[in-house]
């Protein structure tokens, strides 16, 4: 069980496209079918939440494709804009045309009907967490393909870990990073830190000036957990539920009790 004072971070696995924003993208049905199969984090929400817990859940109620909410709002903070996935995605996983260009209130738009209000969301979790507690953990919850993705820039073929943990030089403490990592490994997983992704998110108001508020992020290689070409869950995706919250509940216990 997740203590109260944890919040858990969802942005990736929705595969929602409101129809108000179908006619944006230059996909046919099939090609953007393909699209979200590979880049949605599936069944996330399902990995991590601890229904029995009091933990908060803030979970992205649309797609990525639609907007990108663990981006930067504006795509001169964000590095990923420049291989066309900022906020607002303009090219997809292959860097191919995904949709056509936006004027400016079109991409205004996006933004104040799905990415602030996400934000706003996430910032009211984790301030009645910090009036309630004192303290909040936000764990940013993740998957990603067992092949690096064109736009990652990576070596398709390079071996990948089973488990990446993410850590933010000002959130994430080397006890919490290093409780998640030897959680997973003990739970006989292969783990790596900041490989292949990096960062851990906090409410932007919190960003780089309050310690109070800790983050780690966990990724999953989704091998472990669904078939990758359709999203379709494995067999044994309950036995990796059980696994991933224990690990995180047990990483979680261990740095709350090496605190007080």
């Amino acid at each position: 069980m997740y203590p109260p004072w944890l919040v858990l971070h969802v942005p990736h696995d929705s595969l929602v496209v409101p129809d108000s924003v179908r006619s944006q993208f230059l996909l046919d049905d099939s090609e953007l079918k393909v699209e979200l199969d590979r880049m949605t984090d599936h069944h996330t929400l399902a990995l991590f939440a601890d229904q029995t817990s009091e933990a908060q859940v803030v979970r992205a109620p649309v797609s990525r494709l639609v907007v990108d909410v663990e981006r930067f709002a504006r795509d001169e903070d964000e590095p990923m804009a420049a291989r066309g996935m900022g906020a607002v995605y303009s090219l997809t996983c292959h860097l191919l045309p995904l949709r056509r260009p936006l004027v400016a209130e079109e991409r205004g738009k996006l933004m104040q009907d799905y990415y602030h209000p996400h934000h706003a969301h996430l910032e009211r979790a984790v301030d009645r967490t910090l009036e309630r507690h004192g303290r909040c953990l936000v764990l940013d919850c993740h998957s990603f393909p067992s092949k690096a993705l064109p736009y990652e820039l990576a070596d398709p073929a390079s071996t990948r870990p089973e488990i990446c943990i993410g850590s933010d030089d000002f959130h994430t403490s080397l006890l919490l990073a290093g409780a998640f990592a030897s959680a997973f490994e003990r739970a006989g997983s292969i783990v790596k830190l900041n490989d292949p992704f990096r960062g851990a998110l906090v409410p932007n108001s919190r960003f780089r000036s309050d310690k109070r508020v800790a983050a780690v992020m966990v990724e999953v290689n989704r091998q472990l957990y669904m078939y990758e070409p359709t999203g379709e869950r494995l067999p044994d995706f309950n036995r990796v539920v059980q696994k991933i919250r224990r690990c995180c509940g047990s990483a979680i216990a261990a740095c709350a009790s090496l605190q007080t």
